[in-house]
């Protein structure tokens, strides 16, 4: 995987003009049920963000189709959970990943609107919370706006170290030591934050609970 993705990386850096339409495909294979969970768009998004830092790459069409992919992605994923229902959760493949899905629906369950945008920031479910509100009937229109946003601070969140690295790296102002640690932060720190703000909501709804009763 790892030699696979250092040939993509080479193919984009030597060939600018397919950069945003290969890192929109991505963006949108890793936000699609399921098949997310085996795309490696977060190391790719690294490497693109040093890419752009460093002026390889125009920010601008990158920016566009990765966000234009992440949209797609979650919307597919919602159509395919609303047209066919519950049904969905005991065919092939989610057949087989009964964890996952019963994850991505207490996760619906618990936070509504919120859980598709958090969602997106969030691997264990990030890959079927859109295919759950689809099956939960989600109102459409609520469930774009939670999908675009999501996408539009996403896609920024997943270049910014990178084009920060890239940027400083290319004055000699960043040792690699430093540019690994960036990429750990990245994956990292949307998981902790995701699971704060969690946890923060079901606190809040709990104490709403408690005053009612």
């Amino acid at each position: 995987m790892d030699e696979a993705l250092a040939r993509l990386i080479a193919l984009i850096s030597e060939n600018a003009a397919i950069a945003g339409p290969v890192i929109g495909l991505f963006a949108f294979a890793e936000s699609l049920v399921l098949i997310g969970m085996f795309v490696p768009a977060i190391a790719l998004m690294i490497a693109v963000g040093g890419l752009i830092g460093s002026g390889v790459l125009d920010p601008a069409p990158v920016l566009f189709w990765a966000i234009l992919g992440s949209v797609a992605g979650d919307w597919i994923s919602y159509a395919l959970g609303r047209r066919i229902g519950p049904r969905v959760y005991h065919r092939w493949p989610l057949k087989g990943h009964r964890t996952a899905v019963a994850r991505a629906r207490l996760f619906f369950r618990r936070y509504g609107f919120v859980s598709v945008f958090l969602g997106r920031f969030l691997g264990p479910v990030r890959a079927t919370v859109p295919l759950v509100a689809g099956v939960m009937q989600m109102d459409g229109r609520a469930f774009q706006i939670a999908n675009i946003t999501s996408a539009v601070v996403w896609v920024p969140a997943l270049l910014a170290p990178g084009y920060w690295a890239g940027s400083l790296g290319s004055l000699g102002l960043i040792s690699m030591e430093m540019l690994m640690g960036l990429g750990v932060a990245l994956i990292v720190l949307p998981l902790v934050g995701g699971w704060l703000v969690s946890r923060i909501m079901l606190g809040r709804r709990r104490a709403g609970r408690a005053r009612r009763c």
